[in-house]
């Protein structure tokens, strides 16, 4: 449905890029497992399958010249409990069937189940933040959804593009939003290894594409489920809702449709967290060098890292950019 353009990392280069901190940090913990399905940890047992990731992608984009902000999901709305209820429920039953597959030695399946009951908890995301900061990337914790944040930060030209798999920026009302930010460019998809590209979408493209307004692609959202009315309306994909919306144009026709259609869900609450959500404006932007000596202290102190090789590559990323000009924000757009 999305007008896609394929773009490089040099498109990038000295732009601002919003990053949902929990989007990446779910695909570390998911993609960086053993054969067995058992996630990098520390001789204590501690999961640091998010730290290799973050440490890992981070410093490699760095060296790319983007300008990374990690945005801090906040308090959820409260519509989105049952959301959290249902993949907490899904949690449940992939762990109990990974225990079935450890009994049997069925390694397949415990690779596969494991990766469906992540968690990433209060103390690995404090230290995740802890080791951005240490990276010199400023952290921002948002009161509320990171995408909403994001969105009203590019919205604010103080960054460029939000980063992330999911389209929720879009509706939030980003300008930009880029897909597939990894350097591998490769993706797992149930067992099969597919090949991907960056993908960069713009929100006033993708309007015009299909001539309608940012009000009727949030009520299309709606309409094919949000992670606020999941699932959406029964019987409804991405094509009928474009059509129901460009039948039904303004929000009095919105109310129309929706009662018509005898949904179980208040639409209008779903469209006020997508045209109101609550969002930090007193944020700082600020890079710093990379503090070398607290990185080392949570990556190899705490969690027995190899520091030659993270030396290595902190060496690596200072010599690629020994020649690079600091810029303030307005040389970045």
């Amino acid at each position: 449905m999305f007008p896609i353009k394929e773009i490089k990392f040099e498109d990038l280069k000295n732009k601002v890029v919003g990053v949902d901190f929990f989007n990446v940090a779910y695909q570390f913990l998911s993609s960086i497992r053993g054969y067995d399905g058992t996630p990098l940890h520390d001789s204590k047992g501690k999961v640091t399958s998010h730290l290799q990731g973050l440490f890992s992608r981070s410093l490699n984009l760095m060296s790319k010249g983007i300008k990374l902000v990690y945005v801090i999901d906040g308090i959820s709305p409260e519509l989105k409990h049952m959301t959290k209820e249902e993949r907490n429920s899904r949690k449940l039953e992939a762990e109990a069937k990974f225990h079935e597959a450890e009994d049997d030695e069925n390694y397949d399946d415990m690779l596969k189940y494991s990766k469906q009951f992540i968690r990433l908890d209060s103390e690995m995301v404090k230290e995740s933040c802890e080791l951005l900061e240490a990276m010199g990337l400023p952290v921002i914790y948002a009161p509320s959804e990171a995408e909403g944040q994001i969105a009203f930060m590019c919205k604010n030209n103080d960054v460029y593009a939000c980063a992330s798999q999911d389209a929720d920026s879009l509706m939030f009302g980003s300008p930009r939003l880029i897909r597939n930010m990894t350097l591998s460019q490769k993706r797992n998809v149930r067992g099969k290894t597919i090949y991907t590209f960056l993908e960069f979408i713009e929100l006033k493209e993708l309007l015009e594409k299909f001539q309608i307004s940012h009000d009727q692609l949030i009520v299309i959202g709606i309409l094919c489920g949000t992670d606020f009315n999941k699932g959406g309306v029964v019987g409804i994909g991405p094509k009928k809702a474009l059509k129901l919306v460009k039948d039904y144009k303004n929000f009095k026709d919105f109310d129309k449709m929706f009662s018509s259609l005898n949904v179980d869900f208040d639409w209008k609450e779903v469209y006020d967290i997508f045209k109101n959500l609550p969002v930090e404006k007193n944020y700082k932007l600020k890079w710093n060098p990379i503090d070398e000596v607290k990185v080392k202290e949570i990556l190899v102190d705490r969690h027995e890292f190899n520091w030659e090789r993270l030396k290595a590559l902190i060496d690596k990323y200072y010599e690629e950019n020994k020649s690079s000009n600091q810029k303030g924000l307005s040389d970045f757009f």
